[in-house]
């Protein structure tokens, strides 16, 4: 039990210092942890149909992202990825999508 509540203690103070696009939709993300990954989001937009998502598929769209609260986010929660989902790189339900 502790190890969980250490988990989510950890989890509870996490959140993303920066982000800065690489191209060809993948963004390099830093924690308060000290922590980067290499967030490849080309999978996740090509396997989704919804067509306020479809947009990002144009590169000029998804490089408008910010960070908020702690998320990467964009147009105003249009489009938003928990910094937990990036961090534990579950974007996407059986695809793995991050480089550490």
């Amino acid at each position: 039990m502790k190890i969980i509540e250490k988990y989510q203690e950890e989890i509870q103070d996490l959140a993303i210092k920066s982000a800065h696009y690489i191209g060809d939709f993948a963004i390099r993300i830093s924690f308060s942890d000290g922590a980067e990954k290499l967030v490849d989001f080309k999978p996740f937009l090509n396997a989704n149909n919804h067509p306020e998502i479809k947009k990002y598929e144009k590169e000029e769209n998804f490089k408008q992202f910010k960070i908020m609260n702690g998320n990467l986010d964009w147009n105003d929660f249009e489009l938003c990825f928990p910094f937990e989902d990036l961090y534990h790189n579950t974007i996407l339900h059986e695809e793995s999508s991050a480089i550490s």
